[in-house]
């Protein structure tokens, strides 16, 4: 099955560890498309994102480094560092100040995936208690990328994406397992 984009990005904050959860054993080993995720975490401590998200999931699970192609796997932002996804389809690393005070920034992190892929990029907002994320998601629809968001029934701050919601940049709107499907119809496998 050939891949209806070609990146997924993903975002949360407050709860959406547990979404993750639901959605990531869902995913096949041999997903074709990349996906990055921005959470929200403490600046100053080590993350274990990619040992608790690795346990879960067959494709591969690794921490972004600064110029690393952005391939098949999932790709998680470091602690107390923007993660921008340049138009060679690199990663970059970034200290600039925080954004919605947040650093990383989900929407950092869409609006630099939209420029890279335009309509070939696809991205999830999951629970979260701001709305960081929603000018990333107008940017995406802007460049007629996909969006969908988590249910907000279903997160434990529903704030994020209730924000995009309002905003009607979406009519997707997932259960957490839901999510995980969603990102295999778009990802294909082969």
């Amino acid at each position: 099955m050939s891949p209806r984009v070609d990146a997924i990005v993903v975002g949360g904050s407050a709860g959406a560890l547990e979404a993750l959860m639901l959605a990531l054993p869902v995913l096949p080993a041999e997903l074709r498309v990349p996906i990055a995720l921005v959470l929200h975490v403490p600046p100053m401590r080590r993350s274990l994102l990619v040992e608790v998200l690795g346990a879960r999931c067959a494709i591969p699970v690794s921490e972004v480094d600064d110029k690393q192609p952005f391939e098949r796997g999932l790709y998680i932002a470091p602690a107390n560092y923007h993660l921008l996804v340049e138009r060679t389809r690199t990663f970059a690393l970034s200290v600039d100040p925080p954004v919605r005070f947040s650093r990383p920034s989900i929407d950092v992190l869409f609006e630099s995936a939209a420029d890279a892929y335009g309509d070939r990029l696809a991205a999830v907002l999951l629970s979260g208690a701001n709305d960081d994320g929603v000018a990333g998601l107008v940017r995406i629809r802007e460049a007629g990328g996909i969006i969908a968001v988590q249910d907000p029934r279903t997160a434990s701050s529903p704030e994020m994406p209730e924000a995009a919601l309002r905003l009607g940049l979406t009519e997707l709107v997932l259960a957490p397992a839901a999510v995980g499907t969603f990102i295999v119809e778009l990802g294909g496998s082969a």
